[in-house]
């Protein structure tokens, strides 16, 4: 009764939490039809002047519902991570997905000259492919440099060091093509003012398989976090659960990127924000988790509007600025008041 009584709660307080989460995201999706250049006369005026509404269909509506799916995916693949790696520190970026991404897109731009912005489905999901296979090829030799998960000082050394690989081998190519230089520049700033209907679609299709995948496997990453042997103990299929959880956080971090550019903090905030509010299974966790990221990247890309309207910041920078000082607080406040 005593087991029985927490879990029900904890249920309970999970379907409260994912309703705000959804409602916090229906007030930014009308909030952010309003945020622009043009302010909130294009909504007033959007019935009977087809510019304005165009201006709101569009672009507002599809940048504002881009950025809550690519935070959702950025939200799924953090707590995948955290989850795999039995590690409270691992993002979507920290095991090289980021660099390899962007290196991946790199290679793409300067193979074939397109603009990561650019409308074309067949563009979108050839960049996202490129970005996948960049960010499976930087996990996959992390952890084949770490030898595996077990060690996490060297897991989190070899991702260093692959990311400054990989992000050097992006500098070469960025060099050798210097007509991707803008290209590469706004990508590597992240934003959300080029996603349209298109790229919203392309994420969409991303996060709902990937996080019916981790939702499958989330009793895996349960058996994960009580330790190694224990989880083999159990019988639990480890290789195999490691590379299709390999492949989701590879897949949501290079579908997001592709889209956004380098957006970060995100992935590593919103699981922290999820369990200091509920302790739970990770099967809600990646759920809520996903919920929170699309969430954050809302109303970080509403913020960037707004701040120095009629002019936007990136939305990149402001999550990093954002994100870092969460951190900090969180690391003052863990350490008693003293850094």
């Amino acid at each position: 009764m005593s087991t029985a009584e927490p879990s029900s709660a904890a249920h309970r307080l999970s379907l409260v939490i994912g309703l705000f989460l959804l409602l916090g995201a229906a007030g930014l999706l009308l909030l952010g039809a309003g945020v622009g250049s043009t302010g909130f006369d294009s909504v007033l005026r959007a019935r009977h002047d087809p510019v304005a509404w165009q201006i709101i269909w569009d672009i507002r509506l599809p940048r504002t519902l881009g950025a809550w799916v690519a935070g959702g995916l950025l939200g799924l693949a953090g707590a995948v991570a955290q989850g795999l790696f039995r590690n409270p520190l691992a993002d979507p970026y920290l095991l090289g997905s980021a660099s390899g991404a962007a290196l991946g897109v790199a290679i793409a731009l300067a193979l074939f000259g397109a603009s990561p912005f650019a409308a074309s489905l067949l563009v979108r999901l050839g960049l996202t492919g490129a970005a996948f296979a960049g960010a499976v090829a930087g996990v996959m030799l992390t952890l084949a440099l770490a030898n595996g998960v077990l060690h996490t000082l060297r897991l989190l050394l070899a991702g260093v060091i692959v990311g400054v690989v990989l992000g050097a081998a992006r500098d070469l190519v960025t060099l050798a093509a210097p007509d991707i230089l803008q290209a590469m520049q706004a990508f590597m700033l992240g934003s959300t003012g080029f996603v349209g209907w298109t790229s919203f679609a392309v994420m969409a299709a991303v996060l709902l398989p990937t996080l019916a995948v981790a939702w499958a496997l989330s009793r895996v990453l349960d058996g994960l976090a009580l330790g190694e042997a224990t989880a083999a103990s159990l019988g639990l299929p480890l290789a195999a659960v490691r590379a299709a959880l390999v492949a989701v956080l590879a897949l949501a971090t290079g579908a997001a990127v592709a889209q956004t550019g380098l957006i970060a903090f995100v992935g590593l905030a919103a699981p922290h924000l999820v369990r200091s509010i509920v302790k739970t299974t990770h099967g809600r966790l990646l759920v809520l988790s996903a919920l929170m990221g699309g969430l954050l990247l809302m109303a970080a890309d509403v913020l960037a509007r707004w701040v120095i309207a009629p002019q936007e910041l990136p939305v990149g920078v402001l999550t990093a600025v954002l994100g870092g000082s969460y951190l900090l607080w969180l690391m003052h406040k863990r350490s008693g008041g003293s850094l």
